[in-house]
């Protein structure tokens, strides 16, 4: 499925975590944490200002990002959870 965001929202599918501790230790599921980095997949073509000028978008598709713990909204698309949420919950872009 063709997944368009709309404004300034982005489409983020999280990156693969570490199964195991620098240790060996094999985490379970039930103790890992959300992760808050991911790979944006699509981006909406920015939101509008006061003049009604588009105001373009920092993030492009490919880019590796850092989000907030609880940023944004999960949901599958052809069953692989993604998460959509607003520019503005994007820290930072990792090179």
């Amino acid at each position: 499925m063709k997944f368009k965001p709309l404004n300034n929202y982005v489409l983020v599918s999280h990156v693969k975590v570490e199964e195991k501790t620098s240790g060996g230790i094999i985490i379970p599921d039930t103790a890992k944490e959300k992760p808050q980095e991911g790979k944006v997949v699509a981006v909406g073509p920015g939101r509008r200002d006061r003049d009604g000028n588009r105001i373009a978008m920092e993030v492009k598709e490919g880019d590796r990002i850092l989000f907030g713990k609880y940023a944004g909204t999960e949901i599958k698309i052809d069953g692989v959870e993604q998460i959509i949420m607003k520019e503005d919950d994007i820290f930072c872009i990792s090179g």
